[in-house]
């Protein structure tokens, strides 16, 4: 949820010009979910998540920055069915604009392209992300948004992210590139966003803590790192982010963070 909020405000950011933009997800995904499904209810991490923003009474100051994201959840049938990463960036699509999804599980990706229904704005390429977004950068229309999501099953998911980051950014100095980063290891996630501000000075990390993290208990903490932000984007995190930690407060501990990397402290 943390980063379909952020990649729909980025993809509205890229609205403000009127040169298309292209989108690449590298893991892209089913594409729809079944939040009834009996994995999604033994995780009950709808309840606790979009579930909330759903039944939330007052938005308060974040309203107008969660409603284009309410709006396409709820486009899809929410709250009994979700939209991965793949049908968020298409709702914001403009005539112009264009989109790249890597998928490489077969299941997934027949799912993905029966959700995408034959739009012409969109390809599927079943591949692996990390080789397709190599081949896929720098894209013709020279701007736009890439988004880095793995599932970070592999021990050296990390340095595969990195490195992949590395060759695109050296290709593509330009781009957004937004990484997802599942905080179960804070010294290792610290370790990789101190080499990615090396890299890209000035990058924005936002990290989003629903309860103090335990063992045994769902993932409490998730982040990510956004290089080439948009300019406003940080003050909208400073409103986004306390209402979402309210929100989403599983137990003590709740917390948000909002850290531009490189910045002297």
């Amino acid at each position: 949820m943390l980063k379909h909020v952020f990649l729909t405000r980025i993809l509205l950011y890229l609205h403000g010009k009127e040169k298309p933009f292209r989108y690449i997800d590298t893991h892209a995904g089913a594409g729809l979910y079944d939040l009834t499904s009996p994995e999604a209810a033994r995780m009950s991490e709808a309840r606790d998540g979009v579930g909330r923003l759903l039944a939330a009474p007052d938005l308060g100051a974040a309203a107008p920055l969660l409603e284009p994201w309410l709006a396409a959840v709820q486009a899809v049938g929410a709250p009994r069915f979700y939209p991965g990463s793949p049908l968020i960036a298409q709702k914001f699509l403009r005539a112009g604009d264009r989109a790249i999804f890597c998928e490489m599980l077969p299941e997934a990706s027949k799912s993905l392209r029966r959700a995408l229904n034959k739009d012409i704005r969109t390809k599927l390429v079943e591949t692996d992300g990390y080789r397709g977004l190599k081949a896929f950068v720098p894209p013709p229309e020279r701007r736009g948004l890439v988004l880095i999501d793995p599932p970070y099953e592999r021990r050296d998911e990390y340095e595969r992210v990195f490195d992949t980051f590395c060759a695109a950014l050296g290709k593509w100095s330009g781009g957004i590139f937004v990484i997802w980063l599942p905080v179960k290891e804070k010294d290792v996630v610290d370790a990789f966003c101190r080499a990615i501000a090396a890299l890209a000075p000035a990058s924005l990390r936002v990290d989003l803590q629903v309860e103090t993290p335990a063992s045994g208990r769902p993932l409490a903490r998730a982040g990510l790192v956004i290089v080439n932000p948009p300019w406003v984007l940080e003050d909208q995190a400073q409103i986004i982010l306390p209402v979402l930690a309210r929100l989403m407060a599983r137990g003590p501990g709740a917390e948000f963070s909002i850290e531009l990397l490189g910045a002297p402290a």
